[in-house]
């Protein structure tokens, strides 16, 4: 059984979710491989059931696990977002980091956008094609996108060939992984229409439709944030 310290201010189901990622990197338990159920992992831990669900879901959130209804959860993915130069996993009110994160990204990412559609290579049109495909398909289907929507982001911005935009992938990936854990997949059809109205400007190198596809993406999800955060304020002022 683990041992916690008691004096560690990090809420627990955030504290459970760390340790279980260590153990799925420690075991290892490879992608599609089953994790043991939740009566297990509530023993391993010393904490109840519903702590683990709660670890569960943010490492479902972080694309890592993914639920199979009826079949168990199984790792889906190993790769973490470690990289996080800035702290801003650290940030505790994930609404308001996820609406900053916005703000940033309505600066930059529609220019990355522009700049992608000039400079990529017809071989990573192609992948960014492919990336959009994949998306799609994987938020049609009801399975979890969020690894596949970062590859597609990182993608757009490693296509701009410019090299401190890719010094910001931390960032954008952090601002995908936080959106897709706080909107639980609130946006599928908006997602997809503008994820295709990017790509298919990028493809076209079509640089203003390219700008203005990524800033309605990007307004979309501001938009969401900013009601969940209203709502949360209205359930906390009741």
């Amino acid at each position: 059984m683990y041992n916690f310290d008691k004096m560690n201010k990090k809420p627990l189901g955030a504290r459970i979710e760390d340790e279980l990622m260590k153990y799925i990197l420690q075991e290892p338990i490879k992608p599609g491989q089953k994790i043991p159920n939740e009566f297990e992992l509530a023993e391993k831990f010393g904490v109840g059931r519903s702590t683990i669900r709660e670890a569960v879901k943010g490492l479902v959130s972080r694309g890592i696990l993914e639920v199979r209804r009826g079949a168990g959860t199984y790792v889906i993915n190993t790769n973490t977002i470690e990289d996080d130069p800035l702290g801003l996993s650290k940030i505790e009110d994930k609404y308001k980091l996820a609406l900053d994160l916005f703000e940033v990204r309505l600066m930059i990412e529609p220019e990355i956008a522009a700049l992608a559609s000039e400079n990529a290579t017809e071989a990573e049109m192609k992948r960014l094609k492919q990336l959009c495909d994949e998306t799609e398909q994987l938020y049609r289907g009801g399975h979890n996108h969020v690894s596949k929507d970062i590859e597609f982001h990182t993608c757009i911005a490693r296509c701009s060939k410019n090299q401190v935009v890719e010094t910001l992938i931390p960032v954008i990936n952090t601002a995908v992984y936080t959106f897709a854990n706080l909107t639980h997949r609130l946006l599928k059809e908006e997602t997809i229409e503008t994820h295709r109205a990017i790509t298919d400007a990028i493809l076209k190198r079509d640089s203003v439709g390219a700008r203005c596809a990524m800033t309605m993406h990007m307004t979309y999800n501001r938009q969401t944030i900013i009601r969940l955060l209203e709502e949360r304020d209205d359930k906390k002022g009741n």
